[in-house]
This record gives structure tokens, C-alpha cells and sequence, in this order.
């Protein structure tokens, strides 16, 4: 006989389970500790099995009636010949995997990964910039959902806040998060790869340097007469020598550098790419941190502070020091490398071999490893006829191409 939720609400609790039976394999199974469970007994493929339905309550668990719809929806899936059983444990399974990999979980995921390689700075940007403009408009659905309207949606809207630049950034993570699930197994494809052209033009921002020979050597000849602080213009030529990032020189210490080998080995944890980066230096560099060591050489630091022998120059002292010598606006610290792309790049010196230097990150890790290796010896080369070519400059010499480059 069917069972009623008079029943139902009067069935009291015994010192072992029992079972009031209802109809089509459904019954209510009575705990000794009061709990009242809906259970469904059906036949797969010759085997007994038994069928969760839920918990009644009248008030907000699963009725009677609510069971017995959960009831006919599992006969419907057995008449089909699947097993609901099984059925609900997949259901199960792709909603915890919708959960894990929402774009925002794998965005984590890759910013764990990728982490290990960027500076510290570099990630706290990035974290700060998903955080900020996609976690919040994305970061919730699974990333296999995401389209590529609801991602123009959302860089369109960054765009009308006025932070274009932003907008490109967000793309170019995004994407590099798209491309990490699908080598993951967690998507299919990269939405954003048909963004290109969609989103306003990017005003790429460029850092002030000193690009004609004549304007570089001027600046040169102001360097050597620099009257401030002595490692302020050690600093600057030292820029002008090696062309590094002003971090890798600011934060240099005496123990990096071989100078009987003309070598200085910068670590990874100072680069930008987390990758350690080996620097040939000239004869004149040479000299030049001789020279240095005699002040600072009983110090860790190459360049440390005036105020503090612990801690380097400030990342303000390079630009300090070009206004005080009338280049403010004209020339940055960063625009040593520029001038030195550009002015090698234009007297034919392998672009591969310039970039090594520059320690630009190559993408290819194979082609990474055979250029660290091969290089060397043609930087060696470039480096030295780069200090030549300084000293030339400073000279007043003719503005004639490098001597012997490494072509």
C-alpha cells in the first residue's frame, strides 16, 4: 500500500533501521537516530542497487512527492538503459570539475606555475591585474563556458575606464591562461586568439634614450665629468658598458663578478625571467670596477648607498643624476639599452646575439639553451667592440661603423 504523509510524519524511530515501503522500488528507510531517508532498490545489468533520493522533511527537505518524482526520473533513465546511479555520480563529478576549473581557478593554477619564473615584482602585477579587472567579471564560470564576446565584453569595459593599455594586458594574461588550461586538459582552445584587431591600438609607451650617436656621446663625455657621487657615475657608465636592466646593475654585488675572467654572472633571482644570465665585460669594465672596488670593495654591494652600506642606490639615483646633467626627458636608465639595440642592430650585429644580451626572454627553451651556449663567444666579441666604440665617441672621433663586428 502507498505510503501518506500522515504516514510519513508519524513513523517513529526504532532501536534498528526500518524500512516503510511505498511503491515501484521506492521506500522510506527510518534510522534508530530519527533520520528519515528516501531510497529507490532497482536492477542494472543483473546486479541490486539502491538509489539515494534524499531526506525527508516537510519543511525543507524532499516530500513524498518530490521523492516520487525523483523516483519516475530514474525509472525514465533505466528504461533508456542507463543507470541513474551512475548516472548522478557523473553529474557529481563535472560539477566539482566546473568548480575547479573556473577561470579564476586555473588562473591560480598558472600563476603558481609561471610564478617560479617571474621576479617578484612582476607577479605582484600580474596577481593585482586579475585580481582587479578579470576575476571579478569571468573568475566564476567554467573555463571551458568562456566565449570570446563575453571576453570583448569585459576588455571593452576596461577600455571605457580610459586604460587601454590595460585592457591589452588583461588580454595578453588571459590568453596565456587559456593556453595553459588547454595544455592542461581544461579547454579546448584560446577565445582570444580572435580578439586580434578588436580592442583600440595600444600607445606603446617608450623610455627616453639618446638614439643619435652624436646626442650619445655628449652624454658620454657629461658622464665622465659627472662631480657627484662616485658610484652615481659608476653606475651610469657601467649602464653604458653592459647595457642591463638598472635593477641587475643597482642590486650587483662584488661576489657576481670574475673580473680576471671578465665576467660578471648575474643570479637568477635578480633577472627578470628567473634565469641566470652570464655578462661578458669589456677591458674598460674591467677597469672601471677595479677602480670602484677600492672605495666599495669591503662592502657586499658594488653600488651601495651613501646612507646605507646594506642597501643599493635608490632606482632614482640614474635618473637624478642624467637631469642634474641637463638630460631629463632626454634619457633614462633603461635608455642605455635602447641605444645600444639600437645603434648594434643598425651596424649588423646578429639580432639573436643582441637580444641574448639584453637577456630577452626566448620562448623556445630548446633554442633557449643552444643560444646560451653558442653566443658566448660572439658576445664576447660585440661587448668589447662596444666599449671601443664608446670610447671613440667620447673622443670626438668621426661617427663611423663598428670595426670587425661579429656579423
Amino acid at each position: 500500500m502507498p505510503l501518506s504523509d500522515t504516514t510519513i510524519r508519524t513513523a517513529k524511530p526504532s532501536e534498528k533501521p526500518r524500512k516503510l515501503v511505498d511503491e515501484k522500488g521506492m521506500y522510506l528507510l527510518i534510522q534508530p537516530t530519527g533520520a528519515k531517508l528516501w531510497r529507490l532498490n532497482y536492477r542494472f545489468d543483473g546486479k541490486q542497487k539502491t538509489l539515494a533520493l534524499g531526506e525527508y522533511d516537510p519543511k525543507d527537505g524532499i516530500t513524498l512527492a518530490m521523492a516520487r518524482d525523483r523516483r519516475d526520473d530514474a525509472r525514465k533513465l533505466l528504461a533508456q538503459g542507463i543507470d541513474p546511479g551512475a548516472q548522478r555520480k557523473q553529474e557529481k563529478q563535472e560539477r566539482r570539475l566546473s568548480q575547479e576549473n573556473t577561470f579564476e581557478a586555473i588562473g591560480r593554477e598558472w600563476m603558481k606555475v609561471k610564478g617560479k619564473e617571474w621576479t617578484e615584482t612582476y607577479a605582484g602585477k600580474t596577481k593585482a591585474c586579475l585580481e582587479r579587472h578579470a576575476f571579478p567579471s569571468i573568475g566564476s564560470k567554467p573555463i571551458k563556458d568562456i566565449t570570446t564576446p563575453e571576453l570583448l565584453a569585459m576588455l571593452r569595459a576596461i577600455e571605457k575606464r580610459g586604460t587601454v593599455d590595460m585592457a591589452h594586458r588583461v588580454q595578453q594574461h588571459c590568453g596565456a591562461i587559456f593556453r595553459f588550461a588547454v595544455a592542461c586538459g581544461k579547454a579546448l582552445a584560446d577565445p582570444t586568439g580572435a580578439l586580434k584587431g578588436a580592442l583600440a591600438t595600444s600607445k606603446q609607451e617608450h623610455y627616453a634614450a639618446l638614439t643619435d650617436p652624436k646626442d650619445y656621446a655628449d652624454l658620454l663625455r657629461s658622464i665622465d665629468e659627472y662631480r657627484g657621487e662616485v658610484t652615481t657615475k659608476a653606475a651610469m657608465q657601467m649602464l653604458a658598458y653592459t647595457f642591463q636592466r638598472t635593477k641587475e646593475v643597482r642590486f650587483a654585488e662584488w661576489s657576481q663578478f670574475d673580473l680576471d675572467g671578465a665576467m660578471w654572472r648575474i643570479p637568477k633571482e635578480v633577472m627578470k625571467m628567473r634565469e641566470e644570465h652570464l655578462v661578458p665585460l669589456s677591458k674598460q669594465a674591467v677597469a672601471l670596477l677595479r677602480e670602484l672596488k677600492t672605495l666599495t670593495g669591503n662592502d657586499r654591494l658594488v653600488f651601495p648607498s651613501t646612507t646605507n652600506r646594506d642597501r643599493p642606490i635608490s632606482e632614482n639615483t640614474v635618473t637624478y643624476g642624467l637631469a642634474r646633467m641637463g638630460f631629463k626627458g632626454r634619457m633614462t636608465g633603461h635608455g642605455f639599452r635602447s641605444v645600444a639595440s639600437t645603434i648594434l642592430n643598425e651596424q649588423g650585429y646578429r639580432h639573436d646575439v643582441i637580444e641574448r644580451q639584453l637577456a630577452h626572454a626566448e620562448r623556445n627553451q630548446v633554442r633557449a639553451a643552444y643560444n646560451r651556449a653558442e653566443y658566448l663567444p660572439e658576445r664576447k666579441v660585440m661587448m668589447q667592440e662596444w666599449a671601443d666604440y664608446l670610447d671613440k665617441l667620447k673622443a670626438g672621433a668621426e661617427i663611423i661603423p663598428l670595426q670587425g663586428h661579429a656579423a
